[in-house]
């Protein structure tokens, strides 16, 4: 059975799409465990409730290089010894750096709410056009800043460039008349419920094929 573990920071709700999705047969994995970096995290309940191992890995400081350096290569250690085939940030929202990223090259996957190209470029095509591509923490906002015709929900893997990586899947989701923020971003994580658990699939049959 492939392994997965979970990094998330909030209310765990694509934590528990993917424990839906593996107790009904949908996705043929288990959970080895789910850490987040805030001992209030709902994601965390959630992981015990299903019987997951979950850990807390405070971070002190996000703004020191130093304290960044060594939280990164203490996550890993942690991450490694849950030997995982896959890990999956689900609402994850610390930059994962370079001493992380080393650790599992090609083996790190991100939920985003936005539609996002495969790769770095700037526009992504979509059903209505070629429109932004919008990265970082303000994506919902973002698009209805732009006023665009619709946004979406992108899986991909993570590299070194933020929310630049390969692309494994991604769903439209319209903007309706007198969308809010509040709004589109409920519609949005309609959307990443139902797409995470089919990419994370992905994402581990590509992992058979290269064995």
């Amino acid at each position: 059975m492939k392994r997965l573990v979970v990094l998330a920071s909030g209310s765990g709700t694509n934590l528990q799409a993917l424990i839906d999705a593996i107790t009904c047969g949908e996705l043929e994995a288990e959970i080895a465990a789910v850490i987040s970096e805030r001992p209030d995290a709902g994601a965390l309940g959630r992981a015990v409730a299903a019987g997951i191992p979950a850990l807390t890995l405070s971070l002190a400081d996000r703004r020191d290089p130093a304290i960044r350096a060594a939280y990164d290569r203490d996550l890993a250690s942690v991450v490694d010894s849950m030997r995982p085939d896959l890990v999956v940030l689900a609402g994850w929202m610390l930059i994962c750096g370079t001493a992380f990223l080393e650790r599992f090259p090609g083996r790190i996957v991100n939920v985003h709410p936005a539609l996002l190209p495969d790769g770095e470029a700037s526009e992504v095509t979509t059903s209505r056009g070629r429109l932004p591509a919008l990265r970082g923490a303000r994506a919902v906002a973002e698009a209805l800043r732009r006023e665009l015709p619709l946004t979406g929900v992108t899986v991909h893997y993570v590299t070194s460039a933020v929310d630049a990586g390969p692309l494994i899947a991604h769903e439209e989701v319209p903007i309706l008349p007198g969308d809010d923020e509040t709004r589109l971003h409920e519609r949005i994580k309609r959307a990443e419920h139902r797409l995470l658990p089919r990419a994370v699939s992905l994402a581990l049959a590509a992992s058979n094929e290269e064995e």
